[in-house]
């Protein structure tokens, strides 16, 4: 592997050490200067097949209400929601939509009394052409961070689901037939699913505080972690940032199981360089993103292909050098947005030997290369220190790919808060 390819690319143009370097921060629209990302996820696309497997089957939700369960980590009086019907085909239908306080996580009910309805240009129900989004008025209403926020969506009577975040690692519901936006109760709450749908991202009104980024795969999206418990490794950084910060940053996860680095999928969503301006960048209030991806650029090639739906189509054959390319894509235009950038190690996952070179190879130029503004670790935090290939069996979930709820914290551990805030080093 030539790993001499991704310091020559980055040397001209980034001479920043493992530590940050300040850099100048691009100006945002002024409308959007106060508002700050308090909790994201990113969409993508349902197979859209005859045939799918249940696991790609969308539930019917036209004339339905969709209740959906989040936790954003900033607290403030104001708050804003997104919509996007980004892979639409036809017109995405609102009828109403509110935003309530959660008895729990795992429950469709609400708070009685504490709906309120949500807004778009003053009217109760919108329409989103096919690809657009579109955000709400701002929502009196009191955050508490860390809690439990309910949001309600009845849909058009037409309505279908065409895109999703599919593995949410949170139970959402859908009601019998009907406006049941504002019921209090759970009873027509029948159809569980663990999908996110349509909404893509809720923003507090809070001038003086910032988002980091969590953008990356499976091993991001938390798969394998304990339903309903928010233990993905985003979710423990997010709550520790939160105690470093006194509450004045969040952690975004916009992380995608099955994601790769270069290559669209027809489940898992487009291929981050490509993805990255949308669900990275243009998140309010971000000053900083933690990158973790490749692993499966890596695997997929290997894998066999297959008739119907074959998820990890194209089989695209990649080596170090074309992942540390697409890594160089994501440095400049962070850098171009004046935002932080930090490279994270690829996580052991007991592969075979030429599949581990190209994993080994990576690192090694993640740490070496000073290319990104730091190096998080995530691969040291987790290996058998006897069998470097492998994970840890206390942070193995059981698949030897992706970490355990113990394995998730130790590596929102291996994170350096200041370093990732920005805090000035003391004393000098």
């Amino acid at each position: 592997m030539k790993l001499r390819v991704f310091a020559a690319i980055c040397a001209a143009a980034l001479a920043t050490q493992f530590t940050f370097a300040p850099i100048a921060r691009a100006a945002e629209p002024a409308n959007n200067e106060r508002w700050v990302s308090a909790w994201g996820t990113a969409l993508q696309s349902i197979p859209q097949l005859a045939e799918l497997p249940p696991l790609y089957r969308a539930p019917e939700v036209g004339g339905r209400t969709v209740r959906q369960i989040i936790y954003p980590q900033l607290a403030g009086k104001q708050m804003r929601l997104r919509i996007s019907n980004l892979y639409g085909t036809e017109r995405l239908v609102v009828e109403s939509m509110s935003v309530a306080r959660g008895v729990s996580g795992s429950s469709a009910a609400i708070r009685a009394g504490s709906a309120r309805s949500v807004t778009f240009d003053g009217h109760k129900s919108v329409t989103v052409a096919p690809g657009a989004q579109i955000t709400s008025d701002s929502i009196g209403f009191d955050i508490a961070p860390f809690q439990p926020l309910v949001i309600s969506s009845f849909m058009g009577k037409e309505q279908k689901l065409v895109a999703w975040h599919r593995v949410s690692n949170q139970v959402n519901y859908i009601s019998t037939p009907g406006d049941h936006a504002d019921d209090p109760s759970a009873t027509a709450f029948r159809t569980r699913f663990t999908q996110y749908a349509w909404l893509t991202n809720v923003s507090v009104e809070s001038p003086t505080a910032q988002t980091v980024v969590a953008i990356g795969d499976s091993i991001t999206d938390g798969m394998r972690s304990s339903l309903n418990a928010n233990r993905r490794w985003p979710d423990v950084l997010g709550r520790a940032i939160a105690e470093k910060s006194g509450g004045q940053a969040a952690v975004v996860n916009v992380g995608i199981s099955g994601n790769r680095l270069l290559s669209n999928s027809p489940c898992y969503g487009e291929a981050l360089v490509s993805r990255f301006e949308r669900d990275a960048l243009r998140q309010s209030g971000v000053r900083s993103i933690i990158v973790l991806i490749g692993i499966n650029d890596i695997n997929f090639a290997a894998m066999p292909a297959h008739t119907g739906l074959d998820c990890d189509a194209p089989h695209t054959q990649v080596n170090a050098d074309a992942l540390l390319r697409g890594y160089q894509r994501l440095i400049a235009q962070a850098h171009q947005r004046g935002i932080r950038i930090y490279g994270a190690t690829l996580t052991p996952a007991s592969l075979p030997p030429e599949r581990e070179a190209i994993r080994t190879a990576v690192n090694e130029s993640i740490r070496s290369s000073h290319a990104f503004d730091g190096v998080i670790d995530f691969d040291q935090a987790l290996r058998d220190p006897a069998h470097p290939t492998a994970l840890q069996r206390r942070f193995d979930s059981g698949d030897h790919i992706h970490p355990s709820d113990g394995g998730y914290a130790a590596m929102a551990a291996a994170v350096p808060i200041d370093v990732v805030l920005g805090t000035p080093k003391q004393g000098k």
